[in-house]
């Protein structure tokens, strides 16, 4: 009598969600770096995972089950990425205007570079090293010059110099030669160094100094004192704040465009902080005739030793669900 054939077990779907539930961070992460957007990310994470799920019972472990997810999520975010146009931060699309009196212009929320609060992040807080690359690799500005690449250029920088892979790895994925995936990774560092250089350092926000800088910069908004804000900016500070395309850069013209566009009285902002991109970030509330205070946006600061460099202010109320933070406060 012949022994039947035996049939290796089929992996177990639940087994599955087990072993792949703690790379949902860092997939989020890598998602975002290729769409710009925590919401586009947010779903395409969940497609990465339906599609892996699907295709569970068919995993070799030829590969580890997190370089089989990101290969998912690369694939993923590439045919996503097809019907979905480029996202930008303002200082990305022209110069800095010279004139902010008067109403300005807005393009599609669907246009803009979305913040990543860091709640969501995969950080390693407990490795140093590992938190300068993470916050290197989530800066604002490298994210919006990444979208400036290719879509295969993109994916190709991201998992090599993010994720490590090898370049015959990346080859095999996308299904091209190693020497074009090292061709193309020379275009694409050359970019990005131009557009969107590293730090000299990385400034620490938990640091005393530092923390007493976000809270002076807290105070300034809450108490509507111009003066006091813009001296907490370096001379060539830039200012952004989609939906809108107009930006500045100095100080007097910050204050130009806070005076024309962002009027307020002391008492009517609430800065709640918190983190976006590796960087101290606060969500601002603004208090309507009826004393509720709203979501009005939420500010990413870009900091160097003793004062901000930068802010990005996105005015999209709909970021504060993303933060986990409530869209309506009551003054008590």
């Amino acid at each position: 009598m012949t022994a039947a054939p035996i049939t290796p077990p089929v992996p177990d779907r639940a087994e599955f969600a087990r072993l792949a539930d703690p790379y949902r961070r860092e997939l989020l992460e890598h998602c975002y770096r290729m769409v710009g957007s925590v919401h586009d990310a947010e779903d395409l994470v969940q497609e990465t995972y339906l599609r892996a799920w699907r295709g569970y019972p068919g995993f070799e472990g030829r590969a580890s089950l997190r370089t089989w997810l990101h290969r998912i999520a690369t694939t993923t975010c590439l045919t996503a990425i097809e019907r979905r146009r480029r996202r930008a931060l303002p200082a990305g699309l022209g110069g800095p205007a010279d004139d902010v009196v008067g109403p300005l212009a807005e393009l599609p929320e669907s246009a803009w570079l979305e913040p990543l609060p860091d709640a969501l992040g995969a950080i390693d807080r407990g490795d140093p090293a590992s938190i300068v690359d993470d916050r290197a690799s989530l800066r604002l500005a490298l994210v919006a010059a990444l979208q400036h690449l290719p879509p295969r250029q993109r994916a190709m920088l991201l998992l090599r110099d993010v994720l490590r892979w090898r370049a015959a790895e990346v080859a095999e994925l996308l299904g091209t030669s190693t020497a074009a995936v090292n061709s193309a990774l020379q275009r694409a560092r050359a970019h990005l160094a131009a557009v969107a250089p590293v730090e000299d350092r990385l400034v620490e926000p938990d640091d005393p100094q530092q923390r007493a800088l976000l809270d002076r910069y807290a105070e300034a908004f809450e108490q509507a004192d111009t003066a006091a804000l813009t001296r907490l900016l370096t001379a060539d500070a830039t200012w952004e704040m989609p939906p809108f395309p107009t930006w500045v850069r100095g100080r007097a013209a910050v204050a130009a465009l806070i005076a024309a566009q962002c009027p307020s009285r002391p008492g009517d902002t609430w800065m709640v902080a918190t983190g976006a991109n590796g960087c101290p970030a606060f969500a601002a509330y603004q208090r309507g005739a009826d004393g509720v205070f709203r979501a009005h946006g939420v500010h990413v600061l870009q900091l160097v030793p003793g004062a901000i460099a930068g802010v990005v202010a996105f005015l999209d109320p709909s970021l504060f669900g993303v933060f986990g933070l409530a869209t309506v406060l009551r003054e008590d």
